[in-house]
């Protein structure tokens, strides 16, 4: 049975919630409904209060204890340290229990105060006041005190308490403005309704008296989905219904913006609030470093378990006989003789697991959790990935990937807004063949020298005429943009030509740009008032439409629609979108010419869209408000029965015209994807944008070069051809030039080679993702993979937000598993930024959900470089150290003890002292190699920006390879040998001290622990490239340290240690000469082979980086000639060529005059600002 299901059913029981509906239905004011009104049923909703807090002041202890025992090497220390109690052990349970402990303690403090700082918050946010209408009369009462149905005013500047729906306001028209910055971080005020038959509302007697229910879908965390209705009693009527969507609902956390005060009343509270929906966390991500080390300690559990049965058997062979089973000295009580076999040979097990158990890094976790916390705030400190601009810096939403951005291998980047600066400019408009061209607006400042309109082509007939003018009404009309008027200005409006009086504010930048193009041309759009839009034209007259109806843009549709009706009582349906979603539905139009116009704008890089309208009689725009209204009031599938209605509105237009934008691409997006293909990775580009834009801008950016042949991949080939024949033709294409694609140490892809660029369209994905029509379990996505593998760039367009993360999925499960990073500045985006290994996101103008859905967010596509090639190439070389260094000095640590055994009659005896043994890797080791791990730059950062080639040395997990790993573990084997046996050998039959004395085993021990101290510290400053005062300080203090420590542990009697075995220990070995030559000569011996291996390396198999750490390094790097602008322009003609595979239809002499004058400028001007 599914068990979500019953935890969902057991939840809804204990919640009161037995009778659960997928609706809720609210009495607003808490009125009930007049007698004979359908009944509804009774629901619980909870309080108004926030609670993001984890853990309750009686639940903290228990909740996370189990929690960081739920990690397997806190429960397998736990496991040690119960074996040490309950048995007789070698070592005292302080050797486990300690350390434990302090890892515990440490998580737990910093969890709790974490924890305590969100219980602030909640207190400081539920108990903040509210004022609410009670019987008439303002009440005010705190936050946490709300319920649903309660009739809440917000004033100017405060955020709403809760979900509510907006009632009224003190604007006339029933509207408020609204900014969701702390939601989705998007600035731009939003315009919101109220109820048509609430808005008149304005006082509190007024709206206390209002008798209405609300009917809505339960809770969900789609911010900017909400279906509803509301049911308005009048005394003696029917109720009037109206439908509530997204553009009635005002969210809890927004905050109210030029306006005085709104009515609304509350439909959602405390933990059911849309903001608190998405408080719950994104899936964990794993970097393939974790992996890598839960490897490697499967591997170190076997060779303690396999150590420990070594020790076990070997103990019972050396004990088979009699006189050492039972010395003299300590003979076994009656009981102890008969005593299981089997029990006496699974507790001496045990004990063998306790001994040697030291050889798992318990403080590995713990040292690997601090570089990554403190070394994520080396990317936000860093002043070179800081905006000025909008005054951004990069953020961090999870250290838990830092390392993984040195290991990426497929970079999947959206286009517009991401590569581009989603900065939009009016470039030109075609009305039925004719082209215009204003003059430039950039940034929303007109050029002072500028005015008037300039037409390339001849004066349009009389008939053209009033297309042309209907064509720029229709832009004044056909948007959602708000306006924001400036207050310096004098009079009711200017003319266009005297500058603007007014600011334009949109969530889309194309909308703005769109407008304010169309200013230049005449029409200057003013406000919308009272349901009534008002436009100003060339004659300085203003026209006034009523809006009757918006149908909204959607990405599945990709288009817009308003109606409005003209003072003279003229219907018109305006619509504008895609190119692909306008033709199929024009009937009428020069769809030829436009068409024509739309590809030669596509090719050259610009954003196009299509303009049509539809005259509607009474009797049709009647039926049309039918249909919506039946749409709109259904509160199941809402959505479906709208695109279907809108569907049937949105047919037998008449085409008016097209628009052409232009997005600027962003600063050095360009060298930054060059350095990036150096480094190795592949650079696929996934937009919505259609093919010919999009291609143009990856021309633009060096995404395809010169010498890239681009195969096709789209829908209108595989019209002409079959899917199963286009797959195979371009891989045989492929596969034969398979060694075209060469790659040397330094320049990353040859240039003088073949090597291709695939382009698919989302169409031609859908049917590659669907399995064969043979019926086979097989498909075409293996095929479909093998022919990308061979490309040097992707480009996928027509993309669906869902596409998207269906290719990066594609990727990463494929059979190399490759580390896979998104970057993607939209909502659009969010999909394919959870779904990679690594996502990040622009701050951008599109909003925020793609930064607040990342793991890391940056200000430009730019800083991206710096971001993968220093600090990802930083993070990993420092934490795979950290990694093998511990597991190297724990075989150092436990190998000589295992030794040991073999001297000891396997009797358990330890090697060290319960200090040593409880501190080598607290105090003694730890500190050097933190330090080492946020510090330590093995090559300059400038010699990592410059040279892009040196991330290929740290790729798929270079420096954790099984190779690498035992190198490492045997280095640890043979320095604990010397450790050992150079002791032994040094002190075997010989007199150490003045009086005679030889050395017993607690000294043997220290000299063993004092060599192994001095070996891994010194091993690690001969790793260390990056030398500090703090370096210098941690390493060397850490070796003084330990002296000063054993000298004090050694040199007073403790009174709380009930055995005094290291008195005068540390200071008598120190007494002896033949001690410190063993220091010496045995530190020297263990550091030889490492330091004779990385010289031998480096003069005979030098790797990139080692070359570029030699003195005499000078930049290898190849001249990047083939990238010239020039070169580009070249690239981008062949393109254009290749599209234009037949010539445009001839749209008259005036025509011909068009193109001449733009052939010219387009490639150095339009393409040049691209570049």
């Amino acid at each position: 049975m599914d068990c979500s299901l019953v935890r969902t059913l057991v939840h809804r029981y204990c919640a009161g919630e037995e009778n659960w509906v997928d609706s809720r239905t609210i009495y607003v004011g808490h009125r009930e409904p007049p007698p004979g009104t359908e009944a509804y049923i009774p629901q619980r909703y909870p309080d108004n209060r926030i609670v993001s807090s984890k853990y309750t002041f009686w639940n903290f202890i228990p909740k996370n204890l189990f929690e960081q025992f739920r990690r397997v090497a806190n429960f397998y220390f736990l496991i040690i340290f119960l074996v040490q109690l309950i048995i007789d052990t070698p070592t005292s349970p302080v050797t486990s229990g300690l350390p434990l402990f302090f890892v515990i303690t440490v998580t737990a403090i910093k969890q709790g105060y974490e924890d305590w700082l969100r219980h602030k918050a909640d207190n400081a946010m539920n108990q903040c006041p509210v004022h609410f209408i009670q019987h008439g009369k303002l009440v005010r009462k705190q936050s946490r005190k709300l319920r649903v149905g309660d009739i809440v005013m917000v004033k100017e500047d405060e955020t709403f308490p809760c979900d509510l729906i907006f009632l009224s306001s003190n604007r006339g028209d029933g509207t408020c403005h609204v900014t969701t910055a702390s939601l989705d971080g998007e600035s731009s005020h939003k315009t919101h309704y109220a109820v048509q038959d609430t808005k008149g509302f304005h006082t509190e007697e007024d709206i206390g008296g209002l008798h209405a229910t609300i009917e809505c879908e339960q809770p969900q965390p789609d911010l900017y989905k909400f279906v509803g209705r509301i049911n308005v009693y009048s005394d003696l009527n029917d109720p009037v219904v109206r439908p509530l969507g997204s553009e009635n609902l005002l969210l809890r956390g927004a905050t109210l913006k030029n306006t005085e005060k709104i009515f609304g009343v509350a439909i959602y509270t405390g933990m059911e609030t849309k903001m608190a929906l998405n408080y719950q966390s994104k899936s964990q991500k794993r970097s393939a470093v974790e992996k890598s080390m839960n490897a490697f300690l499967v591997v170190y559990l076997c060779i303690l378990i396999s150590k420990a049965l070594i020790n076990t058997a070997l103990k019972y062979v050396w004990q088979s006989e009699p006189f050492r089973d039972e010395p003299w000295y300590n003979q076994k009580t009656e009981s102890e003789r008969q005593r299981n076999l089997f029990l006496k040979a699974f507790t001496d097990f045990l004990a063998f697991m306790v001994l040697f158990n030291y050889i798992i890094p318990v403080s590995m976790y713990v040292t690997v959790e601090m570089q990554k916390f403190l070394g994520s705030y080396f990317i936000t400190w860093d002043e070179d990935m800081f905006d000025e601009e909008t005054g951004e810096g990069p953020l961090v939403n999870t250290s838990d990937l830092n390392e993984e951005l040195g290991q990426v291998e497929y970079i999947f980047t959206d286009k517009t807004g991401t590569l581009t600066e989603n900065n939009m400019e009016f470039k030109e408009c075609c009305i039925e063949g004719h082209v215009y061209v204003p003059h430039v607006i950039c940034n929303g400042q007109v050029l002072p020298e500028s005015s008037g309109i300039d037409m390339i082509d001849s004066s349009p007939s009389v008939n053209g005429r009033e297309r042309e003018e209907l064509f720029f009404r229709a832009l004044c009309l056909c948007h959602t943009v708000q306006v924001k008027h400036d207050d310096s200005v004098d009079g009711p409006r200017k003319s266009p030509d005297g500058g603007k009086s007014c600011v334009y504010i949109s969530s889309s930048p194309d909308e703005v740009a769109l407008v304010e193009g169309v200013q230049r041309l005449g029409f200057t759009y003013l406000r919308l008032k009272d349901n009534y839009m008002e436009i100003l034209n060339r004659e300085n007259h203003i026209e006034r439409f009523e809006l009757l109806e918006i149908l909204s843009f959607d990405s599945v549709r990709r288009r817009m629609s308003v109606i409005v009706k003209s003072a003279t009582g003229e219907i018109y349906l305006f619509c504008k979108g895609a190119d692909s979603s306008i033709f199929p539905r024009v009937i009428e139009g020069k769809v030829d010419q436009i068409r024509a116009r739309v590809e030669r704008n596509a090719v050259e890089g610009l954003r196009t869209l299509c303009v049509a309208y539809k005259r509607l009689i009474q009797e049709e725009y009647e039926g049309i408000c039918k249909l919506l209204q039946a749409a709109k009031v259904a509160l199941q599938d809402r959505e479906k029965k709208l695109a279907e209605a809108y569907e049937q509105i949105e047919k037998d237009l008449t085409l008016l015209g097209a628009t052409a934008v232009e997005d600027r691409l962003q600063e050095k997006a360009a060298d930054t994807i060059e350095a990036l293909q150096k480094a190795g990775i592949k650079v696929w580009v996934l937009t919505g944008d259609k093919m010919e834009t999009a291609a143009a801008t990856c021309y633009a950016c060096k995404l395809f070069r010169r010498n890239t042949q681009l195969l096709e991949l789209t829908t209108k080939r595989i019209e002409e051809q079959s899917l199963h024949d286009v797959l195979f033709e371009l891989s045989k294409t492929v596969l034969r030039h398979s060694g075209s694609l060469t790659r040397d140490n330094f320049s990353g892809l040859s240039t003088d080679m073949q090597d291709y660029g695939l382009i698919i369209d989302g169409a031609a994905l859908s049917l590659i993702m669907k399995p064969r029509e043979d019926g086979s379990s097989g498909n075409y996505r293996e095929l479909f993979l093998e022919i990308c593998r061979s490309c040097s760039a992707v480009l996928c367009c027509r993309m669906a937000p869902l596409q998207k993360a269906q290719i990066v999925k594609l990727i990463k499960l494929s059979k190399e598993h490759p580390i896979t990073l998104a970057i993607g500045d939209g909502a659009n985006d969010v999909s394919m930024i959870l779904e990679a290994h690594v996502g990040i996101g622009v701050i951008g103008k599109e909003g925020r959900q793609a930064a607040r859905n990342s793991d890391y967010a940056i200000p430009k596509f730019k800083h991206l470089k710096k971001m993968l090639l220093v600090h990802g190439h930083f993070y990993y070389i420092r934490i795979s150290e950290l990694v093998q260094y511990f597991f190297y000095k724990n075989v150092c640590f436990i190998f000589p003890q295992f030794l040991y055994q073999f001297f000891c009659g396997f009797s358990q005896q330890t090697l060290y002292d319960t200090a040593y043994l409880t501190l080598y890797n607290i105090s003694f080791t730890s500190l050097p190699i933190l330090l080492y791990s946020l510090m330590e730059q093995h090559v300059g950062i400038d010699v990592l920006k410059r040279d892009p080639t040196l991330y290929r040395d740290v790729a798929k997990n270079a420096l954790l390879r099984w190779r690498v790993f035992i190198y490492w573990t045997l280095l640890g084997l043979f320095d604990a040998l010397v450790f050992f046996f150079g002791a032994y050998f040094v002190f075997e039959n010989t007199t150490v001290t003045s009086n005679g004395q030889i050395f017993g085993n607690w000294t043997f021990g220290t000299l063993v622990f004092t060599v192994m101290v001095f070996t891994v510290t010194l091993k690690l400053a001969l790793d260390t490239h990056y030398w500090t005062w703090i370096n210098h300080f941690v390493i060397w203090g850490s070796l003084l340290f330990y002296v000063v420590f054993s000298l004090l542990w050694g040199g007073v009697i403790w009174p709380f240690l009930n055995y005094q075995r290291m008195y005068y220990v540390f200071i008598q070995m120190l007494s002896s000469g033949p001690a410190w030559l063993a220091i010496v000569l045995l530190v020297t011996v263990s550091l030889l082979p490492d330091v004779l291996k990385k010289v031998l390396c480096r003069q005979l198999w030098p790797t990139a980086t080692e070359r570029v750490q030699s003195p005499g390094y000078q930049s290898t790097c190849p001249s990047a000639a083939w990238y010239s602008s020039r070169s580009q322009q070249v690239t981008l003609a062949a393109w254009k060529e290749k599209v234009s595979t037949e010539p445009p239809p001839t749209l008259g002499g005036s025509h011909h005059r068009c193109s001449s004058k733009l052939s010219h400028s387009c490639p150095g001007s339009r393409v040049g600002m691209l570049v």
